[in-house]
């Protein structure tokens, strides 16, 4: 039997035991997060992770994907666009430390747990915590990196502010003065004039976030999670980290103001929505021929 025949029945497999964990909250959540998109805490993992009982778990539920020797290159790799992640390079985009560091364990595990948005790595939550442990200490096998150096230390979130109309101005200027928009677009729809020349860094298309079709951030859903994007950057892709740039409470102005892009109803977006009723007018638009507020 090729392995293609045998991981199909896995696949189906997982994919229905993902429905069945995921039906009971059907009434309280919206694609599995809570209606105004505010997640919850990632639960710790405090399992040891045993690198040969993962092996067995990555054959059949990764390498087709990821490629048996975790270069991104499995059989389905062809087919899949984001191209995945390649382990031997141990570049991820989904950490809590900072740019150019190794990721802690915990971080893989968020992202085994929640999958990655806008890519076919979908969440692997119904897998037991051993598992995921296992799994995850295999994966590192594939380079040596993890033999030579340390995870690195997760960047302080500071308490978040109120959200306010000010702190929503204030995270709009600096989506202008950032130029944010030359990627995401004037309006956060992902199509600002470099996002169709973008490459990851293995030189294959990338595309930028769209704020106003999406629920989840690509590495988390809460508030928390996308303040510490603009801390860590996102590893391999054209997503810098602002930690030199962006300080303090700073973050969690353009934290609010993203929020507003979104298609979900959350605190910014309510505040927002009343005040341009009135306000409107007193805006400049977002772009090259930006002038101020």
């Amino acid at each position: 039997m090729s392995r293609v025949a045998y991981r199909i029945p896995s696949i189906t497999a997982s994919i229905s035991f993902l429905l069945i964990a995921a039906s009971a909250g059907v009434a309280q959540t919206i694609h599995g997060l809570p209606r105004e998109g505010r997640g919850g805490d990632t639960k710790v993992n405090t399992r040891v992770g045993r690198p040969a009982a993962g092996k067995q778990e990555y054959t059949r539920y990764c390498a087709g994907c990821h490629g048996d020797h975790g270069d991104g290159v499995g059989e389905n790799a062809q087919w899949i666009e984001p191209r995945p992640r390649d382990f031997t390079q141990a570049v991820f985009k989904c950490r809590s430390t900072l740019s150019g560091s190794l990721p802690t364990d915990q971080d893989l595990i968020n992202t085994v747990r929640r999958g990655i948005v806008n890519s076919n790595m979908p969440q692997w939550r119904p897998l037991p915590d051993q598992m995921q442990a296992d799994l995850v200490a295999y994966i590192k096998t594939f380079s040596p990196r993890w033999a030579t150096e340390k995870a690195g230390t997760p960047v302080e979130i500071p308490p978040e502010t109120p959200v306010t109309t000010e702190s929503i101005l204030a995270g709009r200027a600096m989506f202008q003065k950032f130029e944010c928009w030359k990627c995401h677009g004037t309006a956060g729809r992902g199509d600002g004039p470099s996002a169709s020349s973008l490459t990851d860094s293995k030189d294959q298309p990338i595309h930028p976030y769209d704020f106003t079709t999406g629920t989840r951030f690509k590495c988390g859903t809460t508030n928390a999670d996308l303040y510490r994007i603009f801390m860590t950057g996102l590893d391999g892709t054209p997503m810098a980290s602002f930690a030199d740039n962006i300080k303090g409470d700073q973050g969690w102005d353009l934290v609010h103001y993203l929020r507003t892009l979104q298609p979900i109803r959350t605190p910014e977006s309510i505040l927002w929505k009343s005040w341009l009723a009135t306000h409107a007018s007193e805006l400049k638009p977002i772009g090259p021929e930006s002038g101020g507020r």
